[in-house]
């Protein structure tokens, strides 16, 4: 397969580029050729003015008297002889002493040509029209005048129009001998230059092919070394080269591949030992969660249980006491439900929702409550589009969960200043590969000027069971819920903050399509 499509490759590119050699040559020689066979009808042009003033060197002045019968028509028969298609002798005066050949009595243009002739003293050598020559088109006529002069003097002048079809024809006629005579050529030289090449290369680099193909590795340096192939010898060493170098890599490449496998082996092992850690870690900071929120409201409880015991405590306090157990014994049940919350997949109901209308929605809500009654709360939504794929309920749950604890925030920040809460949006643009696809998204911000958090707690702020609130006020989870539906929405919810500076949560979903 290989020595096939190299032979036939060689010999198609070789016919190819000796056929256009040669057809440049031939170009370039009928090109010449042409040249001179045109310049040899100018000579002869020339040659038969000279017989025409030789004709009227022995005749009277005829710029006053015609030309004799006799003169007339040995001239006529000299044009008619050499193949002139017309003919035209003016006198001095302009007076038309001879015509020859058809519609040359109505052609106004030999007589300008004769006339610029006689007034400049030297010949002209002109061409005309256009007729198909051997490889392009080339002019038909060829038109020369000159002055006739009769014992050294001017006596007028005469113009010749010859017809150089006949010319173009005798070198097309020709150019078919030239044709297949370039045909024989390229055969036998492609095929005594393709023979030689392959002596030279083909034969050498098949011979290694083959050799190439039966490779085994136990061979060690097996490409013949001979050095009639010339460059190929080099070759051959380099290839001895290679297989030598390819086999020791093999040999490394095997021993890394063994220590890799190794390495991965204890890697897998250290992984499942991380994973077991990273489980009993989380199930650790889950206990330790669950035994702080539940733990503490128990203890509330059995204290206020230890003094119910008491038989003479008033009704009132003990009224007191019963609605203070059954307010922890609430918190204790809302933590389990969210802690239910957290272990059930999440029933959505995903559709196109308007981001902005579920903000003016709660915006709405919660300007009358006694939380905002303190702060001033400013929408910036500049958002172009606010189409998101969601559950609206859900996102409601997360955009209502942040404004709480904005407000929650500005008020245990205990200065009686002036609260302050910003929520705006915005459209950015993601590149996703290098076709520069784009992925759209809105940035949802709420931004508020409380006391800020700290870098510790900002770091695992997302985790469960982690609050900033004092105690018995929140129970660690609503932004770790708000975390876990942005997520599943296919979005993002990131926080920032510095203490003294007031915080900004940060959301980003993707645009419905």
């Amino acid at each position: 397969m290989f020595a096939r499509a190299l032979k036939s490759n060689v010999i198609i590119s070789m016919a190819v580029l000796l056929f256009i050699g040669m057809i440049l040559i031939d170009f370039v020689a009928v090109r010449t050729f042409q040249k001179h066979a045109v310049q040899a009808e100018v000579n002869k042009c020339t040659l038969l003015v000279r017989m025409v003033e030789n004709h009227l060197s022995g005749t009277e002045d005829f710029q006053s008297a015609p030309l004799s019968h006799q003169l007339k028509n040995g001239i006529l028969h000299v044009f008619r002889d050499n193949g002139i298609s017309c003919a035209r002798i003016q006198s001095l005066k302009n007076s038309v002493v001879l015509l020859f050949g058809k519609n040359c009595a109505e052609n106004y243009q030999l007589e300008k040509i004769v006339s610029k002739t006689i007034e400049s003293g030297q010949p002209r050598v002109e061409f005309s029209g256009s007729v198909w020559g051997v490889y392009w088109w080339q002019r038909e006529w060829l038109v020369f005048s000159t002055p006739l002069r009769v014992g050294g003097a001017e006596v007028g002048g005469i113009v010749l129009r010859r017809n150089l079809k006949d010319l173009y024809r005798e070198l097309r006629s020709a150019q078919k001998y030239v044709f297949i005579y370039l045909f024989i050529n390229i055969v036998i030289l492609t095929f005594i230059g393709f023979h030689r090449l392959f002596k030279v290369f083909l034969e050498p680099i098949e011979r290694l092919a083959k050799r190439a193909e039966n490779y085994q590795e136990t061979d060690g340096a097996f490409f013949p070394v001979r050095k009639q192939d010339n460059e190929l010898q080099v070759l051959s060493r380099s290839l001895n080269s290679m297989t030598r170098r390819i086999s020791e890599d093999k040999i490394k490449l095997q021993d890394a591949v063994h220590r890799l496998e190794k390495t991965n082996t204890e890697l897998n092992k250290a992984q499942e030992e991380i994973i077991r850690a990273e489980k009993l870690a989380s199930v650790g900071r889950l206990s330790s969660g669950i035994a702080h929120e539940i733990g503490n409201p128990i203890g509330i409880i059995m204290g206020y249980l230890e003094l119910l015991k008491q038989g003479d405590i008033p009704k009132q306090e003990k009224l007191d006491y019963i609605l203070r157990t059954e307010k922890e014994i609430n918190r204790m049940d809302t933590v389990i439900r969210q802690l239910l919350d957290l272990s059930r997949p999440l029933a959505v109901n995903y559709s196109v929702v308007s981001v902005h209308e579920v903000i003016d929605d709660i915006a709405n809500v919660l300007n009358v409550q006694p939380l905002m009654s303190n702060i001033e709360l400013t929408l910036s939504l500049k958002a172009r589009s606010d189409q998101v794929l969601a559950d609206p309920n859900q996102l409601r749950q997360v955009f209502l969960n942040l404004v709480i604890n904005a407000a929650d925030a500005i008020a245990a920040d205990g200065e009686g200043k002036q609260g302050k809460l910003e929520i705006n949006s915005d459209i950015s643009e993601t590149t996703l590969d290098q076709k520069n696809n784009i992925a759209k998204s809105i940035d949802i911000r709420f931004i508020d000027n409380g006391p800020g958090i700290s870098q510790k707690v900002l770091d695992n702020i997302f985790d469960p069971f982690l609050t900033t609130k004092s105690p018995g006020k929140g129970t660690g989870l609503g932004l770790y819920v708000c975390f876990m539906i942005i997520d599943s929405m296919g979005g993002k919810i990131q926080a920032h903050s510095r203490e003294g500076r007031g915080t900004t949560m940060a959301i980003t979903l993707p645009l419905a399509e």
